[in-house]
């Protein structure tokens, strides 16, 4: 099978399927910055069975567009923020104005397969458009790299990278409020924009370390030393950051908000969105638990990157075949 892999922008869970999809198939990356690539795009798109790419946006909106008119079939994974719709916080692609729905509703309704991340994205999916086919393809962990290693310190921390609102979307006021309740815990923040470290270094306690952007070994390094993981947001359409945490034996301690209890199940400790004493109680339960065995498991279960990519190649198989 060849392989049209249309990408904007490369993200790591995106790099991701595209080294699996080509272990397996030819494929040959594509990569999107604008309308003017179209036209470079459609040699390529026709000398392929297929193409695939993340997101129903405006690159996804070209691939699906040329695969309709070259008659060849197209697969789009629906990661979350291209359906979401949350005007109390700016987030969403639905919120960006019509022509950005435009591309996200024209993508849901023509690609031929449509894999949402989770339960929760697929409800969305549905909400905004009948595609010809939905089905839900859980994001895959790399446990060979995302393991326990050494000994489990008194850390908290969580993980708040991104674009737009952060403070708000990942829930960190309940974060730092938390950690003034307990000043002789340790608590953490990886992946802050410069703006956003800013403004919480201003009102966060002695307690409270705030990094931006760390290498993957930096944050392995963090799961492997904290204790408890908090994934306080106000919604996730996943929780990639969770899951990593979770296969390094970190107790998580999260709200019960989007695709959040999918992946935690009964292994966590649930508070009521932007409620620090209640995070702080829930912290204090994380830290005496002996879960961390259990909570990988459930990760090698259900999220591992083998289980991804055998589901996908049959999936793609499958849609070639129908």
């Amino acid at each position: 099978m060849n392989i049209a892999f249309v990408y904007y922008p490369r993200s790591s869970f995106v790099k991701q399927d595209c080294s699996s999809l080509s272990g397996h198939f030819r494929v040959e990356r594509l990569g999107y910055s604008g309308a003017g690539d179209i036209l470079k795009m459609m040699r390529p798109i026709w000398q392929s069975d297929l193409t695939f790419s993340w997101f129903a946006s405006g690159h996804s909106f070209a691939a699906v567009l040329l695969s309709k008119l070259l008659r060849k079939r197209s697969a789009v994974v629906v990661g979350g923020y291209d359906v979401a719709f949350e005007p109390d916080i700016s987030y969403g692609q639905y919120t960006l104005g019509r022509l950005k729905r435009v591309y996200s509703d024209f993508v849901l309704g023509n690609a031929d397969i449509v894999l949402p991340v989770s339960e929760f994205t697929k409800s969305e999916v549905l909400a905004r458009a009948k595609p010809k086919r939905v089905q839900v393809l859980y994001p895959g962990i790399d446990l060979d790299r995302f393991q326990p290693g050494g000994e489990k310190k008194d850390l908290v921390m969580t993980v708040a990278s991104g674009s737009g609102r952060i403070i708000k979307l990942k829930g960190l006021d309940a974060f730092i409020g938390a950690a003034a309740l307990l000043p002789e815990i340790r608590f953490l923040i990886v992946g802050l924009s410069d703006q956003d470290r800013e403004e919480l270094q201003s009102r966060s306690t002695e307690n409270v370390s705030l990094f931006g952007y760390v290498s993957r070994e930096e944050l392995l390094a963090f799961y492997q030393e904290a204790r408890v993981y908090c994934q306080l947001s106000y919604r996730e359409s996943f929780g990639i950051a969770l899951a990593e945490a979770m296969a390094c034996g970190c107790v998580p301690v999260v709200t019960e908000r989007g695709a959040i209890p999918e992946v935690v199940g009964d292994a966590g400790y649930y508070v009521p969105y932007g409620s620090a004493k209640a995070t702080a109680e829930a912290i204090e339960k994380a830290l005496s638990s002996k879960n961390g065995i259990g909570l990988r498991k459930r990760v090698e279960e259900r999220f591992s990157l083998r289980r991804r990519e055998e589901a996908l190649q049959s999936l793609l198989k499958s849609l070639m075949n129908s």
